[in-house]
């Protein structure tokens, strides 16, 4: 039987596309789930995983942009604002509100008055969306946040932004499967070489990655959504610009979680940018740096981990101070940052993440620079339309091609899994029922895993001890024996999904059953032979 990725790769040759979209990060996956909705014929191809580069390496947060009031730029706070604002909205059981506690240090550049100021007004250009913002005084950080050091303080405030309940990988994932079911061929581990103009199509000549196997795709309009590698991919396709890239390197690093509290300790770091610790799970995550670099591929330096650890030590009353025997996993990667041609990419630490769209229209080539996960939804809305402007007929451009299924399928799906008895099937080690993690993971498609729970309850049991995910590889197999569509169930490749699944660490294998309490500390061991990059491959997720 031909496999889903054989026969999709056999319509990458046989097909000719409306539109060829290189990169399945956040920006090719929305770009992919609007065009397949509303009616055109697209191709998405990626060289790795889908988000497998900078989208699956973020802080799982989307926020706002509130670094942004330092420098004025309030047009693109409003912007940002109202498109956490709609993710909020549109994706209810994904992207949440979440409170930040930020503390100030005496003496920092800026006063604590002139920042809670600033969060007031962020709350108000943010349409009074969020809760209300408020100033913390000494007393009150140390009886709310006991582990915060409140001796190097005079006082914090607290505001709200969201983040990602799954990890930003899987949310892209949701658009790259929305694109699937709109009839988008979407191939990962393909591999574009370049790719020129023939008369009114594109001929792009791409090579599985896996196989070994060269092919053509031919489409009307070129999207290069390749991320950080926008600038190189142009240049195999002899396409100038007047923007490129900049990139600014970003990592975090796992370790057990410090705080009970599900809030963002927000900080000031000693080079005077924010600095947070975050909860994912079981979990905290703690960074950022930013590092110029030249080069997309990055890695973690003992000069990255000396600066986050010896923040986070400074500013936490720890039992002892953390050391590099207390990262469990790390995460590494690169903001691409769009620089237009007069600008000097040595002012990069002032850059935004605004995306910008480059086209030309003589070769119906579309290029996408910059960018962030907070304004997915309108670089989809705004690549549609550039595409429209192409040629390109949209049969239905009025279509919804984002969001959550609406209030009465999922009262439905309650009421079907109350039936069932779904959540006394949860694990005691899971940090949520089973009705609320299928529903936000899989939407009407966990219809389809209450059938096959019924007919074998062992279905709910979980995949890996520790981790909170289920026997999918069963599932997505039996769902093909009966005429569904495995793609439901797989995120991209079976290995890939096993990749991302969170495995345990050295410390969880010898911890007693049940869900560990999250400020306690088990053994510090190391697993033989495991090195740091097996480590970062065991990166928790957002639970």
């Amino acid at each position: 039987m031909t496999s889903l990725r054989q026969s999709r790769l056999d319509a990458l040759e046989r097909d000719t596309f409306d539109v060829l979209v290189v990169g399945a990060g956040i920006n090719g996956a929305v770009t992919a789930a609007c065009l397949s909705s509303r009616g055109a014929k697209v191709a998405l191809i990626d060289r790795g995983d889908f988000a497998g580069f900078t989208s699956q390496q973020s802080s799982n947060l989307a926020w706002g942009g509130i670094k942004y009031m330092e420098s004025f730029e309030l047009s693109l706070v409003r912007k940002l604002c109202k498109s956490r604002n709609h993710l909020i909205e549109s994706y209810p059981s994904t992207v949440r509100e979440i409170r930040f506690l930020a503390t100030h240090e005496r003496g920092f550049r800026h006063g604590l008055w002139k920042l809670v100021i600033g969060t007031w007004l962020y709350w108000l250009i943010g349409g009074f969306f969020t809760r209300r913002p408020r100033r913390l005084s000494v007393r009150e950080l140390r009886a709310e946040e006991p582990l915060v050091d409140e001796t190097i303080c005079d006082g914090g405030f607290e505001y709200s932004d969201a983040y990602l309940h799954d990890n930003d990988a899987r949310f892209v994932w949701g658009f790259v499967k929305r694109a699937l079911d709109a009839g988008c061929a979407a191939v990962n581990y393909v591999e574009s070489t370049g790719g020129r103009r023939e008369a009114d199509l594109w001929v792009v000549p791409v090579r599985d990655v896996r196989s070994g196997r060269e092919l053509v795709v031919r489409a009307k309009v070129l999207v290069n959504a390749a991320g950080p590698y926008v600038d190189a991919h142009n240049a195999l396709t002899g396409q100038t610009t007047s923007t490129r890239h900049a990139f600014s390197k970003g990592i975090h690093l796992l370790v057990d979680r410090l705080t009970p509290h599900d809030r963002v300790l927000a900080f000031f770091a000693d080079d005077g940018r924010p600095f947070f610790v975050i909860p994912m799970g079981p979990r905290s995550c703690l960074g950022t740096t930013d590092t110029a670099v030249t080069d997309p591929s990055t890695r973690v330096t003992d000069e990255d981990r000396r600066f986050v650890l010896d923040n986070v030590n400074k500013r936490l009353k720890l039992a002892r101070p953390l050391d590099a025997s207390d990262v469990i996993a790390e995460r590494c990667g690169v903001r691409p940052l769009a620089v237009s041609g007069a600008t000097n990419a040595g002012d990069w630490m002032t850059l935004s993440r605004k995306h910008v769209i480059e086209v030309d229209r003589e070769r119906a080539h579309v290029s996408i620079f910059g960018g962030k996960l907070t304004d997915c939804l309108n670089v989809g809305e705004e690549m549609c339309d550039e595409i429209r402007r192409l040629g390109v007929t949209i049969p239905e451009p009025r279509r919804r091609w984002y969001g959550e299924p609406g209030a009465d399928e999922h009262g439905r799906f309650l009421r079907e899994a109350e039936a069932l008895g779904l959540d006394a099937l949860t694990s005691a080690q899971s940090s949520e029922p089973l009705s609320v993690r299928l529903w936000r993971r899989y939407g009407l498609d966990a219809f389809v895993l209450l059938d096959r729970i019924r007919a074998d309850r062992s279905a709910a049991e979980l995949l890996i001890e520790w981790a909170e995910y289920l026997p999918l590889r069963d599932r997505a197999r039996g769902a093909e024996r009966d005429g569904r569509d495995a793609r439901r169930f797989s995120p991209a490749a079976l290995e890939d999904r096993a990749r991302r699944a969170p495995r345990r660490s050295a410390r969880e294998r010898g911890a007693p059953r049940g869900m560990p309490h999250p400020l306690r500390r088990a053994s510090r061991g190391r697993a033989r032979g495991v090195g740091r990059r097996d480590r970062a491959r065991r990166c928790p997720r957002m639970t």
